[in-house]
């Protein structure tokens, strides 16, 4: 496994479990819309590294690990980097943009910087790489509908944060737009019969 991956797992696992057994600690780096809105910006990344229970924690940490070597072996460590965080701080701040007459409004774990490592893999290979049996293409339509769908629709409750996911995946597949467009303008078709639930988003989002 890769050096990079391997700290990012660790840190994530310790600082979850830490979490898990320490509520204070806990609440006090939880993403918080009313929190981030006084000043408290840490929560954008710091929530990241935490979890609600191992399930989540270890389905996030499977998902990534699935994934990292595409992402590193294509663009290398530190895009892989700029990806994770980059996602993951979009993904809180897309949120906050969301959210942000909801003060109550928190959410926790590594799901958008996951996100935008799954979507800068898709983008990368949206024929070649199958998701769940699916063309990677495929899979990314289905995702961006149902978490677009489900962000105009909170009250069908799946205790997901969808803005986040959403946040992240964008972030990773604007950074493979700048790295490879040849590969995008490329695959254009597929990443756009993706994207179409993103324009349906983008749409509502501007009448608001």
């Amino acid at each position: 496994m890769n050096i990079t991956f391997i700290i990012i797992l660790v840190a994530t696992i310790a600082i979850s479990y830490h979490g898990f057994n320490n509520p204070t600690f806990f609440n006090r780096y939880k993403f918080n819309v009313g929190a981030v809105q006084k000043g408290d910006y840490v929560r954008l990344l710091s929530s990241g590294f935490l979890h609600a229970d191992w399930q989540h924690l270890i389905l996030n940490m499977v998902s990534l690990y699935f994934f990292q070597d595409v992402i590193i072996g294509s663009m290398g460590n530190l895009l892989f980097l700029l990806i994770y965080f980059g996602s993951m701080l979009l993904g809180s701040i897309f949120s906050l943009s969301i959210y942000k007459r909801q003060p109550y409004y928190s959410a926790i774990g590594a799901s958008g910087a996951v996100s935008g490592i799954i979507f800068a893999s898709i983008a990368l290979y949206p024929k070649e790489l199958s998701v769940n049996f699916l063309p990677g293409w495929l899979f990314g339509a289905l995702y961006f509908g149902y978490s677009v769908f489900m962000m105009f629709n909170p009250q069908q409750g799946d205790n997901l944060g969808h803005t986040a996911h959403l946040g992240g995946a964008l972030f990773g597949l604007a950074v493979v737009v700048a790295y490879a467009p040849e590969t995008v303008i490329h695959n254009a078709f597929y990443l756009g019969v993706m994207a179409l639930p993103l324009g349906y988003m983008g749409v509502r989002l501007l009448k608001k």
